[in-house]
């Protein structure tokens, strides 16, 4: 099967080695993404709920650069800074996957790379032919 990597652009993809997306054959495995807005800085600066959604908003461009889309999503995986915004990023996944439902994660992490970043989520899409 030909595999295709997917950038975002980011500088540091090629600094760390890694794509924001791969797809190959029917799969799409998107990496860690943020809530990087198209200027490379954080968008909803300590808010949660604005960070998720635009972390969904950079999934779904990765996903359709693949030719796949949000209802092809089969497993996502949130990681938040403090639990204590489950809600928030919960409510953001929901308005994104409820009719979806894929399987899903949401786990508290120490950190994420900057420290104004509070939402990393990673999503994996199956697209059936």
């Amino acid at each position: 099967m030909q595999r295709q990597n997917i950038s975002s652009g980011a500088p540091w993809e090629p600094i760390v080695g890694y794509s924001r997306a791969v797809k190959i054959g029917p799969h799409v495995h998107v990496a860690g993404t943020t809530a990087t807005g198209p200027d490379g800085k954080i968008v909803g600066s300590g808010d949660a709920y604005a960070q998720a959604v635009q972390t969904l908003k950079n999934i779904e461009s990765a996903l359709n650069k693949a030719g796949a889309g949000l209802k092809d999503v089969v497993r996502t995986r949130m990681f938040v800074t403090d639990i204590r915004n489950w809600e928030k990023v919960g409510k953001a996944h929901g308005e994104f996957f409820r009719d979806i439902r894929p399987a899903t994660s949401l786990v508290a992490v120490s950190a994420l790379v900057a420290p104004e970043m509070l939402v990393e989520i990673e999503a994996d899409a199956f697209i059936s032919q």
